[in-house]
């Protein structure tokens, strides 16, 4: 995938996002999100510890002791604050993020979130996933829509370990933005050019259209 997709994902994300909200942001294209904010003021976490993440830094002010969760140079925002981990989970845990961006393996019809493991490789180990899936008041996954290997990413039933019994409120891939309800999935918005028949195809799960206005 482009990186021209990969903004077109971050920026439709930053779009959901309201003023005063607490966002983790997690691995991937979420990583983009910081610079798609503009003049929006989102207090963005990171769960090594930092809250008031800013936005990329230019390259002659890169300083590598100052990073998120991804290992990826930050800035901080005017009034940012920073702490232990164990302050930054009890923060997760405690309830108290808005919004969880979060990437993903694969989301199930009904928005089930796997994000940590393939089955027959190798990890390091779940991470903050558990966590934020349990703790975030709304998840919000950022991924493309299909796989390295060509599968899509949206499922009927997931074949890779669940992340959490909390369900994602919003999918959103380079070609459209999906919803999640006891029913199934819903497409909301098309974000490219693609035909509904062709989506269709590379969608695992059979998907309703929740607004009229979608028409291709």
């Amino acid at each position: 995938m482009s990186q021209s997709d990969r903004i077109r994902i971050a920026n439709r994300v930053a779009s959901e996002l309201s003023e005063g909200e607490i966002v983790n942001l997690g691995v991937g294209i979420p990583t983009l999100i910081p610079d798609c904010l503009g003049d929006k003021k989102v207090f963005l976490q990171t769960e090594n510890g930092l809250l008031g993440m800013g936005p990329t830094p230019k390259e002659e002010e890169v300083n590598m002791d100052l990073i998120s969760a991804s290992k990826k140079p930050v800035t901080m925002d005017i009034g940012a604050s920073i702490f232990d981990s164990s302050d930054s989970f009890a923060m997760i845990r405690g309830g108290h993020v808005d919004v969880a961006v979060l990437g993903a393996l694969q989301v199930d019809q009904y928005g089930e979130i796997a994000n940590w493991a393939v089955p027959g490789k190798t990890i390091l180990g779940v991470g903050g996933a558990m966590d934020l899936v349990a703790g975030a008041k709304k998840i919000i996954i950022a991924a493309t829509h299909m796989s390295k290997s060509g599968e899509p990413k949206l499922v009927e039933k997931l074949t890779f370990p669940s992340s959490g019994v909390a369900k994602a409120d919003l999918l959103v891939t380079e070609h459209a933005v999906f919803g999640f309800t006891n029913d199934g999935v819903e497409l909301v918005e098309l974000l490219s050019d693609i035909s509904l028949k062709d989506l269709q195809q590379i969608t695992g799960p059979t998907f309703k259209v929740k607004r009229a206005e979608i028409k291709n």
